[in-house]
């Protein structure tokens, strides 16, 4: 058996899930067939916001190939309600959410009608059969009109469109200063109200959802990111025993969120089949996906920043309406409050306070998408330390490098009362200013102001930091989370001396089996390709918390070294064994127990001869049972914090408005690296969906609640052609809170560079009086803020009724 000699963590493996992934030879939920197979579509209501009078389905039960149709009314008494499991105040409201609506519609796409057929084409033509009679009800789209008095309501049972109101006050909270004496005392304040606009988790592989009734078990395939949470719902909502229920998510091709979530055709596909006693498969077009599956931000963000005439910070006041469309979603109302912890980002905020009002409208929910409540919270301070600094007369990154926590400081409380382990922010920053060349492009920026060149240069800065990670379990607990923040794993040791590892952390894309894999070798001293990691499946891995929240690594793999540990402890009494040594007197190095101080030239027995020796179990020591085979579950004690500083160089042509990407640049600190090709990937594809949040992405309603941007044709995901190439470097500083050093970089990329390219196309055409750009800077927002200064409408235009112009206080 050969150990491995070269570490396995650090190097840059190429992915072994991309052969399968790649060549698309892999097993997709649409890919999956069964003897009998049924195939599911619905219909969706053209209506945001209407009773249901009439359904006729009799045309469409009499069309080929069709086996039933469903109504709400025909599901009603089993379907039960969606779940959302984070209440985030004792009297937070949270209406009744049918998976499928049996006498009321609240958004446009939601379901009022199923089709079974013989073939998914059958089923689609049936829809079209079904006559549905509506009544129409007042549309709320807007969130500043829906929390005024007398405004028309979603859910008139709730007589209110508030969800819940949730406050962190530092002043109360022992953490920090009053934030309102701060204001008041304060030489210099800055207030802004910004928009984050609602977003959509354009996914690689749209949602689909198959499911066996006809076993021991009911089995469902679902394209998901939770497969154990999934598990837990299905049995708790609809009072099936969880141990008759098995949730298999195979490849999954992309989530970033959007299939982070217990959806309703989840549900469905689940209910169908059983009530027929026959397989059903159910697979979402594109449309449907960007019309039906829930959407990301839309937050209404009015932000209050006192400071003294130095540049110095005294306090912040973040006052948040966040839109939770028509229902509570898994974890819809926590993102925002995810958000809360972060507004103070790097800085050292004496006092602060944060506000947010959950609101409900006649769109679809809101939960989780990429970054969930931190990007949302880093775009609002990265932005207004912009903001500071013109009102003070500073370059933007001074201001920023007096404010913010220096490396020897470390580890840091802030005004939120989180404990940042470690950082070193003035590294990460100088690196970035050098790859950047920032003080040349400023030099550049000066003269072409000076001349007055119809192309300007922006310059933008974004110095993040974020909590990810999503446990400990008792952070969860204080926040009313409604599940824990633990991880499991498992190793199994064969007796030819492979390795299988088993974890409930279920990849969807991020190369988990790679990374997993590699750390799994330097533990064990085992060749990276004799190494299988198991996941998605709750009957192979029998329990999880799943992937989303930057939370794989930090959180799923160190139960996998955990479990490690005790394999090695396990194998160590009965390598000492074999050795005729003492227990105390072996030590384990690359793979081999040896007797302590005999050196690597001595005799020894690999871990791989104890497995086998296991497996025979002719001479064990007395006491010790053939098992190496060991599980752990890991729930860590903090979040872990990685940052960076990343800089952003635009060109704005101000006779078009047309904004070009001259140059990006990022360093980022995410401690220990397991895998720098695997990191790369994950940077990269971060910058594209933060810089499409800032140029190119926005969903959008007209004034009857339709999705508008309801195709890739309108909602605009950019692809390789529209992205600049990206200079990325690292600096380290290992996170103490766990064995590895490891901190999550999933989110990473989306947090900081939103704020990056805004900032930059700001700082391009500052000098017209321009201080806000909403979101996407489009040509036309650009072009119409250099003209007139106002940016709340253009490009692809705003919600109705809901550009900044109509938020009190908004920008102009």
């Amino acid at each position: 058996m050969t150990a491995t000699i070269e570490p396995e963590v650090g190097k840059s493996r190429r992915r072994k899930e991309d052969a399968r992934l790649i060549t698309g030879r892999t097993r997709w939920t649409d890919n999956l067939t069964l003897p009998g197979l049924l195939h599911m579509a619905v219909l969706r209501s053209p209506m945001a916001h209407a009773r249901i009078t009439a359904i006729d389905t009799s045309s469409a039960k009499e069309m080929p190939g069709v086996h039933a149709v469903f109504t709400g009314a025909d599901l009603a008494d089993e379907q039960g309600s969606l779940p959302c499991a984070w209440p985030i105040t004792e009297d937070m409201k949270s209406p009744n959410a049918p998976s499928i609506a049996v006498d009321k519609v609240n958004f446009a796409g939601e379901i009022v009608a199923i089709v079974v057929a013989r073939s998914a084409y059958e089923a689609a033509d049936a829809l079209e059969a079904i006559d549905v009679d509506y009544d129409e009800l007042p549309i709320v789209l807007d969130m500043a009109s829906a929390v005024e008095d007398g405004a028309d309501l979603v859910h008139e049972d709730l007589g209110t469109n508030k969800s819940a109101t949730w406050i962190f006050d530092s002043n109360e909270a022992g953490t920090g200063g009053d934030v309102e004496a701060a204001i008041t005392d304060a030489e210099v304040v800055v207030e802004r109200t910004y928009r984050q606009q609602r977003l959509i988790p354009a996914f690689m592989e749209p949602r689909s959802f198959m499911c066996d009734p006809t076993g021991d078990q009911i089995t469902l395939w679902s394209s998901t990111q939770i497969p154990h949470i999934l598990r837990f719902l299905l049995a708790a909502q609809l009072g099936v025993p969880e141990h008759k229920i098995r949730v298999i998510a195979p490849d999954v091709g992309g989530g970033f969120g959007g299939k982070l979530q217990v959806t309703p055709e989840d549900f469905l596909t689940f209910l169908v089949a059983r009530r027929l006693g026959k397989p059903v498969k159910y697979t979402e077009s594109r449309s449907e996906s960007l019309m039906s599956g829930h959407h990301g931000r839309d937050q209404i963000q009015k932000l209050t920043l006192s400071a003294r005439r130095d540049g110095t910070v005294t306090g912040l006041k973040v006052e948040l309406l966040a839109d939770m469309g028509a229902y509570l979603r898994l974890v819809s109302p926590g993102v925002p409050i995810l958000g809360a912890f972060m507004f103070n980002a790097i800085y050292k905020f004496p006092a602060y306070r944060f506000v947010c009002t959950n609101v409900f409208t006649n769109k679809v929910p809101t939960d989780a998408y990429r970054g969930a409540g931190r990007p949302e919270a880093t775009y609002a301070i990265e932005r207004l330390m912009d903001e500071l600094a013109v009102e003070v007369g500073m370059d933007p990154m001074a201001v920023r490098e007096k404010n913010w926590i220096k490396h020897e400081e470390f580890p840091f409380t802030t005004v939120c009362g989180l404990t940042y382990d470690s950082g070193n922010y003035e590294a990460a920053t100088d690196k970035a200013k050098e790859l950047f060349g920032y003080d040349a492009l400023r030099a550049e920026q000066a003269e072409r102001r000076a001349r007055g060149d119809s192309v300007q240069l922006g310059i933008g800065i974004s110095t993040f930091t974020e909590m990810c990670g999503l446990a400990p379990s008792r952070v969860l607990g204080s926040l009313s989370y409604g599940a824990g923040g633990w991880e499991h794993a498992a190793i199994r040791m064969l007796p030819t001396g492979k390795v299988e590892v088993v974890t409930g952390s279920s990849p969807h894309g991020q190369g988990h089996e790679t990374a997993w894999s590699q750390i799994v070798a330097d533990q064990l001293g085992v060749p990276f390709e004799d190494v299988e990691v198991l996941h998605g499946d709750t009957q192979s891995s029998h329990k999880g918390m799943d992937t989303y929240g930057s939370r794989s690594l930090t959180v799923g793999a160190m139960a996998v070294v955990a479990a490690t540990d005790k394999v090695k402890a396990k194998a160590a009494k009965i390598a000492a064994h074999m050795l005729e040594a003492g227990e105390d007197d072996v030590e384990f190095t690359a793979g081999t127990f040896r007797v302590r101080g005999t050196g690597a030239a001595a005799a020894g027995v690999s871990i791989q001869d104890v497995a086998l020796a296991v497996f025979a179990a002719h001479d064990l020591p007395d006491g010790v049972e053939p098992n190496l085979d060991s599980e752990a579950t890991y729930d860590p004690e903090n979040f872990s914090f990685p940052h960076g500083t990343h800089l952003c160089a635009v060109e704005v042509d101000t006779e078009t408005g047309r904004t070009t990407i001259r140059e990006y640049v990022c360093v980022d600190d995410i401690g220990k690296v397991v895998n720098p090709l695997i990191v790369e990937g994950q940077v990269h594809g971060g910058l594209a969906q933060g810089i499409a949040q800032a140029l190119f992405e926005e969903a959008v309603h007209d004034e009857s609640g339709t999705l508008t941007t309801g195709t890739l044709a309108d909602y605009l995901v950019p692809s390789a052609m529209d992205l600049p190439s990206f200079t990325t470097d690292r600096t380290e500083t290992p996170a103490t809170s766990n064995v590895l050093g490891v901190k999550g970089v999933g989110e990473a990329g989306t947090i900081a560079s939103t704020p990056a390219v805004v900032n930059a196309v700001v700082d391009a055409v500052r000098q017209f009086g321009v201080d806000d750009i909403q979101m996407p800077c489009t040509p036309m927002r650009v072009w119409q803020a250099i003209q007139t200064g106002q940016t709340d409408a253009g490009g692809l235009g705003s919600e109705a009724g809901g550009g900044l112009g109509s938020i009190p206080g908004g920008a102009q």
